[in-house]
């Protein structure tokens, strides 16, 4: 048997984030990180298309969580421990900085998540972090007040414990069998697979400021709307998968959504429509984009109002400008089907919430065991806030892990 003081089971962002802290605070502990793969820090490599999202410019607790279909409640404390601005100055302190783009999302100044990859190894060395790869682990159990990891081809023995392999069923199974009750995985983050005239040939166009809801459901999120090959992307729609994963697994991931293209009421739409009936009198609606929308896409919804070509804003009758109304305002799209985002593959699932000390991430179950990251049942939407999860977690278990 190999003895450690700390074994973080788990070579993504999370582990190495615990590791490298707990070492760099108890130099004379013995910490290891075992992983199962032959690479570590995968996840970070393809993260944020490889730029490697690191976390949100969100700085107020309360309005972070709101990020989090899971794990909101949990995660408010945690958040007022460590946040945000704590994640920016870890790494400035370690020599990466950080920038904000337009959207709020934080990525490295190299625009390349090898660097953060590489400050993480960097970290880890100097702090004598052991890192074994091409080791994983079968099964876990609890003797005489140690904690025996057996792996493949060996054991290694630890005081504390640390779990962060991420959305693992191996892992999940596993924990399973020392008492852990995990909920079962669904995809969390995705795409929407639609096939519909409206959108066949203009896929790239974005429209920035949608309302999307789930037919007889209470689902709906604001924001850019992306039309693909496949269908429909970008933050509204993946908003809705995270927040509906669970609803939208039961379906299938057959169900139809309602598209406000323009997030207006259809009676003020309407009033618009006439008051340029008015204004551009002999004008080809098709010609005279409106509401700020691409032009590709106001030339399909045109078409789907049954307005011809050559229709001119004096001709257009009653029922047409209702068709657009409708077409604007409160379009019907089927859905049959979903696609990975990105290479980031997100789950919801994971060990029970209740079973876990948020004041520490310790298990409620077992002395000296604690989860970090997404084996939790704990997800975000996209942006950056998965990782901050991460961040919060390890962070918080490395100041608290001698402590219990």
């Amino acid at each position: 048997m190999i003895d450690n003081d700390v074994i973080v089971v788990g070579g993504g962002a999370s582990g190495f984030f615990a590791a490298i802290n707990i070492a760099e605070q108890n130099p004379e502990v013995k910490v290891a990180i075992i992983e199962r793969g032959k690479d570590v820090l995968t996840k970070v490599k393809v993260s944020g298309g490889g730029r490697c999202n690191v976390t949100h410019a969100e700085f107020i607790p309360q309005d972070l969580v709101t990020n989090y279909p899971r794990g909101e409640k949990e995660l408010l404390g945690p958040f007022h421990m460590f946040m945000t601005g704590d994640t920016i100055t870890w790494f400035e302190d370690r020599g990466v900085e950080l920038k904000i783009e337009e959207d709020g999302r934080m990525f490295p100044v190299s625009n390349n998540s090898q660097t953060i990859i590489n400050c993480f190894l960097s970290e880890a060395k100097k702090h004598n972090v052991t890192v074994l790869k091409n080791k994983p682990v079968i099964n876990i159990e609890h003797k005489e007040s140690k904690w025996l990891v057996n792996t493949k081809t060996e054991t290694f023995t630890c005081k504390k414990l640390i779990i962060a392999t991420g959305s693992n069923p191996k892992i999940w199974k596993v924990l399973e069998k020392i008492g852990h009750t995990v909920s079962p995985p669904v995809p969390s983050l995705f795409t929407f697979n639609i096939k519909d005239d409206r959108i066949k040939g203009i896929p790239g166009v974005v429209a920035k400021n949608v309302n999307i809801k789930i037919v007889d459901s209470n689902l709906e999120s604001n924001g850019p709307l992306l039309i693909t090959h496949w269908g429909m992307s970008a933050p509204s729609i993946l908003k809705l998968s995270a927040f509906g994963a669970l609803e939208l697994a039961k379906r299938s991931y057959v169900f139809s959504i309602e598209v406000n293209f323009i997030n207006m009421e259809y009676n003020i739409a309407m009033s618009q429509l006439y008051k340029l009936k008015k204004e551009l009198n002999k004008k080809k609606i098709i010609n005279y984009t409106q509401f700020y929308l691409p032009k590709r896409l106001w030339h399909q919804l045109v078409l789907a109002s049954n307005i011809d070509l050559e229709t001119r804003w004096v001709d257009c009758t009653k029922i047409e400008i209702e068709n657009l109304a409708n077409q604007l305002t409160k379009a019907i799209f089927n859905v049959n089907g979903k696609s990975t985002f990105k290479e980031e593959f997100v789950t919801a699932g994971g060990v029970n919430l209740k079973e876990v000390n948020f004041k520490n991430f310790k298990s409620k179950l077992h002395d000296n065991l604690f989860f970090i990251g997404e084996v939790l049942n704990i997800d975000a939407v996209t942006g950056g806030f998965n990782f901050q999860n991460a961040w919060t977690g390890a962070y918080i278990v490395a100041q608290n892990i001698f402590k219990t």
